[in-house]
């Protein structure tokens, strides 16, 4: 019998040291399963307040005391304590056991043994430590063995499918590997399949681990183990091992075998999370070759179909997101790219995903199929990169969006490097633009310019020429006139739509136009002020 690092009190009743006793089970024999962990020896009638459960009392019955309520008491509080079972060996202090101690024993459902003949103690304290330590051993060498199978598939080639097989079939329970958010990865049952759906399992998890309070609140019975992710923090935890009773209960040493598998997994994961991120930097390597014109157009779909990436003669569309300095990933960008890589799934487009961690971006050339409209694709594209960044934790609820997306012309493998190269320089440019799914790298021209001439002196003295005051104002007076004046050009100079826009009546609106010309000494009306003025607000994103 399973007794979790321990030995029943039937098995130690049939040790030769007991054994020599003739011990006569008075009350609890339908509990001789109980496991001993330790075995204590006294006299003392504080005893009960020394232990700490699962213990077999040996003593001689001096301290049980001599009156019937206190021998009754005395039992009691074993019992409660959680000893496995109390031993009394018959002698100068009793020569058959009183009959408040044997009711005290059954009504506690407390195994109670009495020993005929003296037994040296020590000799038998030693004798069950030493099955126990045995039997410690044993659960050991059973999890260890379970760590050397596991070892053997990985050596083979096997990976975690395999590796929570075997956990499952040893535990002769469903075994999950989830996030530490809960989201299942792959299931393994016993003589079924293995993998992220396998069919049994799945329905298990569905029941028993799906819903979020039984994520919160496991099964009873289950074993949760963390599987580590090294680093500091939250991050240390990359994944979870989740054990649950199904077929049979979970003990000691399924979670012995569980916390060995982990560390395994752990090395699976990490390799596959250094093999793919390899592979993406392969693939932003590619693109960043393409786009800087070291790759020639007429080899370019030979080296991408090696990549996987196969459009046939479709229109290439290049895409670049970008992500803020203060939100790129600091750790591995395999996370990113394996949530963007998923999310990307769902548009239904043969599409080629890489990382570029020095500059912080991640390009990609998607097939625009016919029936599909560039805008159509890039809204479903965009949609999943921010889908991707979120899932990879670069995006909180409440922060501003750490990432641009920007989109290309579509064309041939001919214009697709210089299309591509355009889009990365553009989603450099557009941040701190505001925020909207993605940006049209057409339409953002004039930013790069200016973000090309961010640089040079002539572009700072430009901003503080033209709005130099207004920035000077912001900077000790409220309220804020920037905004008003960003508001204001963005509208064309329709008042009405950028008093609704700033939630002002019109004239407010007016009274802040009004200062706002005196401070610059320019007149808003006037199509080259208002030219000057909106080239000076994009290019002081740009200037220190």
């Amino acid at each position: 019998m399973e007794t979790e690092g321990g030995i029943t009190v039937r098995r130690a009743l049939e040790l030769p040291g007991l054994r020599g006793g003739v011990p006569e089970v008075l009350t609890g024999a339908d509990r001789l399963g109980r496991t001993v962990r330790w075995v204590h020896a006294g006299e003392a009638p504080n005893i009960p307040a020394l232990l700490k459960g699962g213990e077999l009392l040996l003593t001689t019955g001096l301290g049980l005391g001599s009156r019937p309520a206190d021998q009754r008491a005395f039992v009691r509080k074993l019992a409660d304590r959680g000893i496995a079972a109390l031993v009394v060996e018959l002698g100068p202090r009793f020569d058959r056991l009183p009959a408040a101690i044997v009711d005290a024993a059954r009504t506690a459902g407390l195994p109670l043994v009495q020993l005929h003949r003296e037994v040296p103690f020590v000799a038998v304290t030693e004798e069950i430590h030493t099955e126990i330590v045995n039997g410690h051993y044993a659960l050991l060498q059973r999890a260890e063995e379970v760590h050397r199978r596991c070892t053997q598939a990985v050596l083979a080639g096997g990976g975690v499918p395999q590796v929570l097989g075997i956990l499952a079939d040893f535990a002769a329970n469903p075994v999950f590997l989830e996030t530490p958010d809960g989201r299942l990865l792959f299931a393994a049952g016993t003589g079924t399949g293995t993998g992220p759906v396998g069919a049994g399992p799945l329905q298990v998890w569905e029941s028993l681990r799906g819903a979020r309070a039984a994520r919160e609140a496991p099964p009873a019975g289950a074993v949760l183990v963390e599987v580590p992710g090294g680093g500091p923090g939250a991050g240390a935890v990359r994944a979870r091992l989740v054990l649950l009773a199904v077929s049979g209960p979970l003990v000691t040493v399924h979670r012995m075998a569980a916390e060995r598998a982990a560390g395994i997994l752990a090395v699976v994961l990490m390799q596959a999370r250094q093999e793919e991120e390899v592979a993406a930097r392969g693939r932003g390597d590619f693109l960043t070759d393409l786009a800087e014109g070291r790759i020639a157009p007429e080899d370019a779909p030979a080296q991408a179909g090696v990549l996987g990436f196969r459009p046939g003669g479709d229109p290439l569309l290049p895409v670049v997101m970008r992500l803020a300095p203060e939100s790129a990933p600091s750790g591995s960008w395999a996370v990113l790219a394996r949530a963007v890589a998923d999310e990307l799934s769902a548009v239904g487009a043969p599409v080629l995903v890489g990382v570029r961690p020095v500059e912080g971006r991640v390009p990609l050339l998607l097939a625009l199929r016919p029936g599909t409209t560039r805008t159509v694709l890039a809204d479903r594209v965009a949609a999943a990169l921010r889908a991707g960044a979120g899932r990879a934790g670069l995006e909180r609820a409440g922060d501003r969006t750490p990432v641009v997306v920007v989109v290309g012309a579509a064309g041939g493998w001919a214009a697709a490097g210089a299309a591509l190269r355009h889009a990365a320089e553009a989603a450099t440019a557009a941040h701190g633009l505001g925020e909207r799914p993605w940006y049209d790298a057409r339409r953002l021209d004039i930013d790069l310019l200016l973000w090309r001439m961010r640089d040079h002196p002539d572009l700072a003295s430009f901003v503080d020429r033209a709005i130099g005051p207004l920035r000077e104002h912001d900077r000790t007076s409220r309220p804020a006139l920037l905004p008003t004046l960003e508001a204001y050009l963005a509208h064309a100079g329709r008042k009405a739509e950028a008093a609704r826009e700033l939630h002002l009546n019109r004239q407010t609106l007016y009274n802040r136009l009004a200062r706002i010309g005196e401070l610059l000494g320019t007149d808003l009306d006037d199509p080259e002020s208002v030219l000057a003025l909106s080239l000076a607000l994009r290019a002081r994103r740009h200037v220190r």
